[in-house]
């Protein structure tokens, strides 16, 4: 019977385990209505919009637009947003802001709570909803140069409000700017103002408070679609592809596919969905798959060489200009970088090595070898045993340059123990113990003769 090769086969089951998750995350369901019936007097939808509005938050705002239009008890839909832009195209952005316009009940944003921002692209969405609110410590603005359609929606920042293309305003500064209609400190406060709603006034904490009579319904992403919006975030997305690559490369140099293969499947799919949902640089993701290729050709000596410097500085490049638009934390990025330094130079062939050692036998074979140095030796440098390199350390201080003939006198772990061949330690064990064989030698020799 045919049996792929091992190799083969753990590409095959890996293209498997890949092709699974995909098939799984094909099934995730972008959008998701809110819960409950409205009752006699309706209901309003407030939406949570979260992170880069990506195509699956453009789905979800679509979807619970029309959703909340053909319910028919349903008075309004606040999008309540916390977003750093868009990284949908421009023409999907026209879609998501022509749903919001085009809606035949009330569509109101309210950038909240605390600390919240509507910048770019969601700061656009904005101008073009029924009305909008943000409360203190909110920012809305740096927009750039308008994405939506001229034509279809008009020039969105003029006068007082065209200070919100280059900058932002938080608070009732963007009220003054004329960036955002209310000052709103809270959800109740938003919903409240709004045209469509009935209110009536209580009292909270001393002051009046007008609170909707009409039911308020929170709406989210489910967990599983959650999961792959996070994924489109530039950190995540740029962590969860490196670390990915860097388990699917050890998973290369083990026997079988073990649980690195099936994690690191799971985090290439998560990332290369991330890096597909945001915009980013060609040439710097063929530079970052370039150096894991490199990175393999060392790793195939278990010594850190020439291919693993040039893979390492083009790992650094195509990590740093990988998103533009949208770029991971400094965090983000210096601990994939360092990380992968630390993996690659010491940390991988390590490993590598450990693994490909021979357990039922052992190393103590390679006790009283010959090799040769191939750097300095002083204390520490590299031998070649057979050829194949290992780390070494010399015995007794003894240095040794490159090309000098050494011979191994002690392992400890992945680190050989050397002495010069000539005038080493050994060596005069064995001399010793010659001068102490030829008096027996010459007794031997007499003794006939007698």
């Amino acid at each position: 019977m045919f049996t792929l090769p091992s190799p083969t086969r753990r590409l095959a089951i890996t293209l498997v385990v890949i092709g699974g998750i995909g098939a799984l995350a094909s099934l995730l369901a972008p959008a998701v209505s809110a819960q409950g019936s409205c009752g006699k007097a309706g209901c309003i939808d407030v939406v949570a919009v979260d992170g880069l509005i990506d195509e699956i938050e453009a789905n979800f705002i679509i979807e619970s637009i029309d959703q909340a239009n053909a319910a028919g008890d349903v008075v309004g839909v606040v999008l309540q947003f916390d977003s750093a832009g868009s990284a949908v195209s421009d023409a999907r952005l026209d879609e998501v802001a022509a749903a919001i316009q085009g809606s035949r009940i009330l569509v109101s944003i309210w950038i909240g709570a605390s600390g919240s921002y509507a910048l770019g692209g969601a700061a656009e969405l904005a101008q073009v909803a029924d009305s909008s609110g943000i409360t203190p410590g909110s920012k809305i603005g740096d927009v750039g140069t308008q994405r939506l359609d001229e034509q279809q929606f008009g020039d969105l920042f003029t006068g007082r409000a065209a200070a919100g293309l280059n900058r932002t305003f938080s608070g009732e500064a963007a009220v003054k700017a004329g960036l955002v209609d209310r000052f709103d400190p809270t959800l109740v406060d938003h919903v409240g103002n709004l045209d469509s709603v009935e209110t009536k006034v209580v009292k909270v904490d001393g002051r009046e408070q007008k609170q909707p009579v009409q039911r308020v319904r929170l709406s989210k992403l489910p967990l599983q679609v959650q999961l792959m919006h996070t994924a489109a975030s530039p950190s995540v997305a740029y962590l969860m592809l490196v670390l990915g690559l860097g388990l699917l490369l050890f998973e290369f140099f083990t026997a079988g596919v073990g649980v690195a293969g099936v994690i690191g499947a799971l985090f290439v799919l998560l990332g290369g969905f991330g890096v597909a949902e945001l915009p980013f640089t060609a040439w710097a993701l063929v530079l970052l798959l370039f150096s894991f290729f490199g990175f393999a050709i060392d790793m195939q000596t278990g010594v850190p060489r020439l291919w693993t410097m040039i893979s390492m500085v083009a790992f650094t490049v195509g990590s740093v200009f990988l998103f533009v638009e949208f770029r991971p934390t400094w965090i983000a990025l210096l601990a994939g970088i360092a990380g992968m330094g630390v993996v690659v130079f010491s940390g991988m062939p390590a490993m590598i090595r450990t693994r490909f050692a021979t357990p039922t036998i052992g190393r103590e074979w390679m006790i009283g070898e010959l090799g040769q140095a191939s750097t300095e030796i002083n204390p520490e440098g590299m031998v070649v045993i057979r050829g194949a390199e290992w780390r070494a350390r010399t015995n007794r201080a003894t240095p040794g340059s490159p090309g000098d003939s050494i011979r191994v006198v002690e392992i400890d772990g992945l680190v050989l123990g050397v002495e010069p061949e000539e005038g080493g330690a050994m060596d005069y064990r064995e001399m010793r113990s010659n001068r102490k064989g030829e008096p027996e030698a010459q007794s031997e020799v007499q003794d006939p003769a007698k």
